[in-house]
Order: C-alpha cells, then sequence, then structure tokens
C-alpha cells in the first residue's frame, strides 16, 4: 500500500494526495494537535506538511517507512511555529518546573496522584489538566515527550526526527516527565483518592 502511495505521489497523480490525507492525515493532525495545543496551529501545520511531502516527494529515498518521513516534516513544520510563537515568553526550565537538588531529584517529595477509575468526572478534570500540564512545557521538552509518550516512539526515532543524540532525548523526556510530575502534584494531592 506504501509503494502505491509512493508511486502515486511521485507521479503527480492527485488521488495520490487524497490517499496520502486519507490515510496518514488523522494521526499527522493528531501529532501537531498535540505538539501545539491549537486547532488552528495544527491544521496550518498539517496543511503545510502534506503540501511540503507532495512537492518534495522526489526527494523521498524510501530508506526509512513514509510515516517517518512525514513525522520528521511534521514535527519540523510545528517546531519551527512552536519557536515562533514563543520567543517572547519562553521560560526557563529552571525557574518553570520543580524545584531540584544538585543531583537531580525532586527538591520536595511529591505525594501520590492516582486517580479512581470510578470517578469519571474526576477523570475528565484530570486529563484536562494533564492536557494543559503538557501545553505549558517549554518546547524542547513537549516534543520529546509528545512523540516518546504519547505517539510511542523509540528513543531512536525521536532522535531522529528531532536531529538529537539519543542521551540528549532520555535527558529530556526526564526532565519533561519531572516537569508534570511537579505541575501536577498539587492538583491531584488535592483532588486525588486521598485529598477528596
Amino acid at each position: 500500500m506504501s509503494a502505491d502511495l509512493i508511486a502515486a505521489l511521485k507521479a503527480r497523480h492527485p488521488a495520490g494526495f487524497s490517499q496520502l490525507l486519507s490515510k496518514h492525515g488523522a494521526m499527522m493532525y493528531r501529532v501537531a494537535l498535540r505538539l501545539l495545543g491549537s486547532k488552528e496551529d495544527a491544521e496550518d501545520v498539517l496543511q503545510e506538511t502534506l503540501v511540503t511531502a507532495y512537492e518534495k516527494i522526489h526527494t523521498f529515498e524510501e530508506r526509512s517507512a513514509l510515516t517517518s518521513w512525514l513525522y520528521r516534516i511534521l514535527t519540523n513544520a510545528a517546531l519551527m511555529r512552536l519557536r515562533m510563537r514563543a520567543r517572547d515568553r519562553e521560560v526557563p526550565m529552571n525557574h518553570a518546573g520543580p524545584a531540584m537538588t544538585e543531583d537531580g531529584r525532586h527538591a520536595k517529595e511529591v505525594g501520590d496522584w492516582s486517580v479512581s477509575s470510578e470517578d469519571v468526572l474526576l477523570r475528565r478534570e484530570a486529563l484536562s489538566t494533564i492536557r494543559e500540564a503538557i501545553r505549558d512545557l517549554p518546547e524542547m521538552y513537549r516534543s520529546v515527550y509528545v512523540l516518546a509518550e504519547i505517539e510511542g516512539l523509540s528513543h531512536q526515532e525521536v532522535a531522529t526526527l528531532l536531529d538529537l543524540q539519543v542521551g540528549t532525548v532520555k535527558v529530556r523526556l526526564h526532565r519533561a516527565r519531572l516537569f508534570l510530575r511537579g505541575a501536577l502534584a498539587e492538583y491531584f494531592q488535592d483532588r486525588g483518592p486521598r485529598g477528596r
């Protein structure tokens, strides 16, 4: 199926573009929305990615999967948009995140924030809080977190997409998790099973 799609795109068949959108559009929109946190920005980046893929398909050497190539285009477009959007409001991690010790651990203990599976309203509220916390992650941590934790890509795949070393991906992912844990700790302590 991918070979047929690639052939149709390279031959500039109009059906190839439609097939690209129907097969990969939902995945690309989902990733863009998670990276950007805005429906309008996600739609713009999706459109930009589709156009770029259609225009640059002749550069695709088929050494990797088409999906990986699309992820790379999409991620680059989303990161460029985030950089433009966040130039004035970027906060260094040491000011935005939880207090850390010199050896990289939380300075204060983070309580249990598990959510009861019986309480649907609390779960919805918690999910909204988690999404907001992910949106608040500094861009360099959010992109790694979304691709690794939400999209399920391996550290190597994330490193390749973001043009980073695997070690850098692991460090950023760890810091993103710490940031989220610290950002969500108060919410879950107040509303979690023990705080009700």
